[in-house]
């Protein structure tokens, strides 16, 4: 099993640390690696999350950290990590699609 971020999950991860940055840079970058170290454990058990609600499909899934949803797409022998964002959010479709692409 193999973990790929794709490009929007990757601006996504950037974006946050930047925007956590403005108050503490340290934390910032603590907070990113939590969240990247978070979706490494997907290598062992890639089931463990969540189906996202507003899809109801079984092969993407979400976990959990603070306020922040961590979206991924379970392949045969992979894991794809879509998008990282705020949990307050809905996750739109066309970030997806988008992030397939």
């Amino acid at each position: 099993m193999k973990i790929f971020w794709t490009k929007e999950a990757l601006l996504c991860l950037k974006e946050i640390e930047e925007y956590i940055s403005r108050d503490n840079s340290i934390i910032a970058i603590e907070f990113v690696d939590k969240l990247i170290s978070l979706a490494e454990t997907l290598l062992d058990s890639p089931e463990k999350g969540r189906i996202v609600p507003e899809l109801s499909l079984e092969n993407i899934r979400e976990l959990l950290h603070k306020n922040y949803r961590i979206v991924y797409l379970i392949k045969k022998n992979s894991v794809e990590i879509l998008t990282v964002f705020e949990g307050h959010q809905l996750l739109k479709k066309e970030e997806i699609v988008k992030s397939k692409n």
